[in-house]
């Protein structure tokens, strides 16, 4: 296992492992939001997909564990990634033409991560530990929905989603771009595709708190 851990410590290594977590959590939350959603339809809508879950829970375990992985190595290894830029560009003038031509998505990538770490850090503490290991789960749309009923809880929510999708549209492109496919003739098309993904997940996410704050039951 030495040549692993070798290749998962040089550069394209560590690059690769981002993009492959990266991959894999931009499925889960094209999931996780589809199941989010069913809260528009109300408590048994949401009811229902909550309960479909409970039948999976072995799966479910797996899965959560997984997940939880594959969270680590894409968040151990961005700070690495951008520790070691952050050392191999220490001239000022490099900083300078790094800063011209890259977006100021790339150049806020660990900043914008942090907040996502805090957000999903009070998510879990918030919705999934009453879920799992407390006794909120016979009424998860009533946890949920009076959270999001919560002004701070909600704008937090709201600033985190854009903060997300600001992060994975630049992760979209960044992961084609470490796979090698950024040709000049197909790039914008991922491009584009990657940003249309970026909006309407982070919308899609943003909606729900948006919904329950200002507009359920008026």
């Amino acid at each position: 296992m030495g040549w692993f851990w070798k290749f998962t410590n040089s550069s394209i290594g560590k690059k690769l492992v981002m993009t492959v977590t990266g991959i894999l959590l931009i499925i889960f939350l094209i999931i996780h939001l589809a199941g989010n959603l069913t809260l528009y339809w109300g408590a048994k809508a949401f009811s229902t997909y909550a309960s479909t879950l409970e039948l999976i829970m072995p799966l479910l375990r797996i899965i959560e564990v997984l997940l939880a992985l594959v969270f680590i190595f894409h968040i151990i290894n961005g700070i690495r990634v951008w520790w070691g830029n952050k050392k191999s560009k220490g001239v000022e003038n490099k900083i300078s033409a790094k800063s011209k031509n890259s977006s100021i998505f790339s150049r806020t990538m660990i900043q914008s991560a942090s907040i996502i770490f805090i957000f999903l850090v009070i998510h879990l503490d918030t919705i999934w530990y009453p879920y799992n290991l407390g006794n909120g789960a016979e009424n998860l749309y009533g946890i949920v929905t009076g959270l999001f009923m919560i002004p701070l809880y909600s704008w937090f929510y709201i600033f985190a989603m854009a903060l997300l999708g600001f992060h994975l549209n630049h992760g979209f492109q960044s992961a084609f771009q470490t796979m090698g496919w950024n040709h000049k003739k197909y790039f914008p098309l991922i491009q584009t595709v990657g940003t249309i993904y970026a909006i309407l997940v982070a919308a899609g996410f943003a909606s729900l708190p948006i919904y329950f704050l200002y507009f359920h039951g008026r």
